[in-house]
């Protein structure tokens, strides 16, 4: 292939070769309009669906988890954390910022749901109120207040009558988040020092390395530690490096988008023959990235952000609902419940904490202000 092609291909300018093409302008009209919001909240609602019917165990739900994928959905959560938390990072004015934009949009949420079970689950525990806060009590508030769930997932005489234990299941993907954000200003300082694209493509190809060598492990050894390792990070930085690949080349992105998405397509379907890790990550990053930025469905961040409040709501209510006992024989009404709390919850999570902690320049901030003074336009003056 000669050296023509190549450079075209890597998106190389053969002319100018210390400069890369197609560098994406921070104003483009596609980060102002897109559907984030929309498939993050669809994203973290199918990942509660999918618990519902795994924690319950109930026959009549188990075709979910056959028609969505949690594993699915938490990659595309990476994807879109991948575009996102990159652009934040190149939009902000020193590293002190990103950060303090980081802390203040994932933190205050967080914190407040892992207080909410620490100290309001002593009502359900099984355990006298002095074996309840115990130094099995502190471990569990210190490993989850530090994003080491894993260390302590359980609370003393809590959902011990449940299928799982585990208070809540789902926070184990917010500690990969907290070390992309922690990654990101590194890989930004080496994309910026050396080679834009063969930096990002390298990334992304020790990924899938690294999770396929554990994967194989696990397999080898039937060491299910192995498998974890694989889920981990960098197992799944692929995704995250497949959304900032976009993000750097959108440009190039929208010039072929029909190829991109009839090659994803083809690669999604023919991986359900044939496994193909290499190419699957990004194949997945096209399709969650096309619906994301294309078919614009309207501005649904003037009503905020629900999708993280659902995603770490939803399993202690849940576990909550489970261990009551009222659903029993009732799956149509455990599931209509969980949904209907878990989604008021996190409006609620939204107004009362998450809202409360954003920065005027927050993109939340922005629509919602939009959207009000549109409605404002709208209204006839007052007589």
């Amino acid at each position: 292939m000669s050296a023509t092609v190549w450079a075209l291909f890597l998106n190389f300018d053969v002319q100018n070769p210390g400069q890369e093409m197609d560098l994406l302008p921070l104003d483009h009209p596609r980060l102002k309009e897109n559907n984030f919001d929309l498939i993050r909240l669809l994203l973290a609602m199918a990942v509660c669906l999918v618990h519902a019917a795994e924690l319950s165990g109930i026959e009549s739900l188990r075709g979910l988890p056959g028609v969505l994928s949690a594993q699915v959905a938490v990659r595309a959560f990476f994807v879109v954390s991948g575009f996102l938390i990159v652009m934040s990072y190149e939009r902000s004015s020193s590293l002190a910022s990103y950060a303090g934009k980081r802390l203040r949009r994932i933190y205050p949420a967080y914190f407040t749901i892992v207080m909410l079970c620490a100290v309001g689950l002593v009502f359900v525990s099984q355990q006298p109120l002095a074996d309840y806060f115990s130094l099995a009590w502190l471990k569990y508030l210190v490993a989850n207040l530090t994003f080491l769930n894993f260390l302590q997932p359980t609370l003393p005489g809590v959902f011990e009558s449940n299928r799982l234990a585990t208070v809540n299941g789902a926070l184990w993907t917010l500690k990969i988040e907290v070390m992309f954000y922690v990654a990101v200003p590194l890989i930004v300082y080496c994309l910026r020092r050396f080679r834009r694209l063969p930096l990002l493509i390298l990334i992304y190809c020790l990924s899938v390395v690294y999770a396929e060598l554990m994967t194989v492990k696990a397999a080898q050894t039937g060491i299910d530690f192995y498998e974890r390792l694989a889920r981990q990070l960098p197992g799944q930085l692929s995704y995250f490096m497949a959304g900032a690949a976009v993000f750097y080349y959108l440009p190039f992105f929208e010039r072929r988008i029909g190829y991109f998405v009839s090659a994803a397509v083809g690669v999604l379907a023919l991986n359900f023959l044939i496994p193909l890790p290499l190419l699957q990550p990004f194949a997945l990053a096209t399709l969650v990235l096309f619906f994301g930025l294309y078919l614009y469905a309207g501005n649904f961040g003037k009503y905020g952000d629900f999708s993280y409040g659902v995603y770490i709501l939803h399993f202690p209510v849940i576990q909550l609902l489970l261990n009551s006992g009222w659903f029993t024989g009732r799956p149509w009404y455990f599931l209509f419940s969980t949904v209907s709390i878990t989604v008021l919850g996190a409006i609620l999570m939204w107004n009362l904490v998450e809202k409360r902690f954003l920065l005027r320049s927050s993109h939340y901030v922005g629509v919602a202000a939009q959207a009000e003074e549109n409605v404002s336009v709208k209204q006839p003056a007052s007589l």
